[in-house]
């Protein structure tokens, strides 16, 4: 009883690599191996990135729509048309500064999960589940293994982007502290340079960590789909059906083909013999083929049935040893005989032919 309650266990265990098929059905459901890091790295470069490109023309946008405001705006004679009229081309003004950020934003977001886990659209992780506000469940969560480490990778976050940003500052105090001596222009463009650096330093900074933790979240997603040996048999017994149906369904296929078959041997016009180990019905027809075709074959018992049903319908038997056995062993059923057969069996066939005054 212990040995079985041991093997039950282990059978139970979930140390096995998953199936090909367990992983489809994984991602289907939108389970699959994602680091959120991988997309605030790609976000983060991406966008700052982007800074050298778009980051005259939103300069530009921006000291204009400021001197436009100091200039025009503050002027205007208050009145409902006017503040409406203000707020559209403030709104616009925004809107044309922000969109080519935004625009950035969602691709590199795009391209980071598509690094990751390539084309997926699942619908399984917003169906509601009761599961999910289980207060329970809800606890054990938070104070799981997965929620320390999560912490612990934050607090990590936060150290490394708070020593690059300082690093950055710390590199170019001298001019940080000439800011009040700048032009509005030349401002905008060291703080412009400063944010562009930081981001670029703290992006690739976060890029290191996001390869570890996805290589991580990898080594976890893999180890929460395991299966057991036990998983993986009732896997195959569905995906391939249970051995022994399919044994019974052999069983039955081979026990119509035999049915079919002697019910073919009456239609032959010879049965070639060993003459007890060996029977093969050969049938001639131009009308079907254009050779002899062999329409029923058996060794032993079913040799000695396709005898008694020839005997019984007066079917001649001819005994042809070396003929019978290379007839079994190389034409399946309803398959004519191969070419270096024909003189032999035609041979037989004028001799049958002829008994039957044919």
């Amino acid at each position: 009883m212990m040995i079985r309650l041991d093997l039950q266990y282990f059978a139970g265990e979930k140390t096995e690599k998953a199936t090909p098929k367990k992983q489809q059905e994984s991602r289907k459901k939108g389970q699959v191996a994602k680091s959120s890091d991988v997309n605030t790295a790609f976000l983060i470069i991406f966008l700052f990135l982007s800074l050298t490109l778009v980051g005259p023309f939103m300069r530009d946008r921006l000291i204009a729509l400021i001197k436009s405001f100091y200039t025009e705006k503050l002027l205007f004679s208050l009145s409902l048309n006017n503040v409406k009229q203000l707020f559209i081309d403030m709104v616009t003004e925004s809107a044309l500064l922000l969109l080519p950020i935004l625009g950035i934003a969602f691709l590199a977001g795009m391209a980071g999960n598509i690094m990751q886990v390539g084309f997926l659209f699942s619908t399984e992780a917003v169906k509601p589940d009761l599961k999910k506000i289980d207060p329970i469940s809800g606890f054990k969560r938070v104070y799981s293994l997965r929620a320390i480490v999560e912490l612990l990778k934050s607090i990590l976050k936060i150290a490394i982007i708070g020593v690059v940003t300082f690093s950055v500052i710390w590199v170019h105090f001298g001019e940080i502290i000439r800011l009040p001596l700048l032009t509005a222009e030349e401002a905008l463009s060291l703080l412009g340079k400063l944010t562009l650096y930081m981001g670029l330093f703290a992006g690739v900074a976060l890029a290191f960590l996001a390869l570890l933790d996805y290589l991580y979240q990898k080594y976890d997603f893999e180890k929460n789909i395991r299966m057991s040996k036990q998983d993986i048999k009732d896997e195959y017994k569905k995906t391939e059906g249970d051995p022994l149906i399919k044994s019974k369904i052999k069983q039955r296929q081979k026990e119509m083909t035999m049915r079919r078959m002697m019910q073919e041997v009456p239609k032959a016009d010879v049965i070639i013999t060993n003459p007890t180990h060996y029977a093969v019905a050969v049938k001639y027809d131009e009308s079907k083929r254009d050779a002899p075709f062999v329409i029923a074959k058996g060794v032993d018992s079913i040799a000695l049935k396709i005898r008694q049903i020839a005997s019984e319908h007066d079917v001649m038997t001819v005994e042809n040893r070396p003929l019978a056995r290379a007839l079994y062993d190389q034409v399946e059923l309803d398959h004519i005989v191969p070419e270096q057969f024909f003189k032999a069996i035609a041979e037989i066939l004028a001799y049958v032919y002829r008994i039957k005054k044919k």
